[in-house]
Formats: C-alpha cells, sequence, structure tokens
C-alpha cells in the first residue's frame, strides 16, 4: 500500500477536525461534501474503511505518534 506523506496526512486531518468543529455535515451541501471527500481521501490514504479508524490510523503516522496515542482511548 502506497503510504500518504505525514505533512498531507497532518493537513486532512486538521481540515476534517475543523469542518467538523464547525458542524458542516449539517451545513450547506458544499461544506457536507468536502467534509465527505476529506474523509474518503483519509480512509484511502490510511487503508481504513470507515473515517474514526482513519483519523487514528493518520494520527499513528504522524511525526511524534506513540503505541499509547491518546487517540486510542474509547477506540
Amino acid at each position: 500500500m502506497l503510504m500518504a506523506h505525514p505533512a498531507v496526512l497532518r493537513d486532512l486531518v486538521e481540515q476534517y477536525q475543523a469542518l467538523s468543529l464547525l458542524h458542516a455535515e449539517q451545513g450547506s451541501p458544499e461544506a457536507r461534501r468536502r467534509m465527505e471527500d476529506i474523509a474518503y481521501t483519509l480512509c484511502v490514504s490510511t487503508g481504513t474503511r470507515d473515517i474514526d479508524a482513519a483519523l487514528i490510523a493518520a494520527r499513528l503516522r504522524l511525526p511524534g505518534a506513540r503505541p499509547e496515542d491518546d487517540s486510542l482511548v474509547g477506540a
């Protein structure tokens, strides 16, 4: 599997988090589409099938990630 560059993953995670904080999934069709596109790209980039798994996988691939990363809490 090809691996996305950590800078790309970081950018995708940040974009997804920003849209999530703005409740884009309940916003305009354009905002929802952007959030769906980023979620899809994260899934493809991490080899996962859902956004929660993609976010965890992306965070674990970022510099400084640790096996006991807090993103796994509650997973």
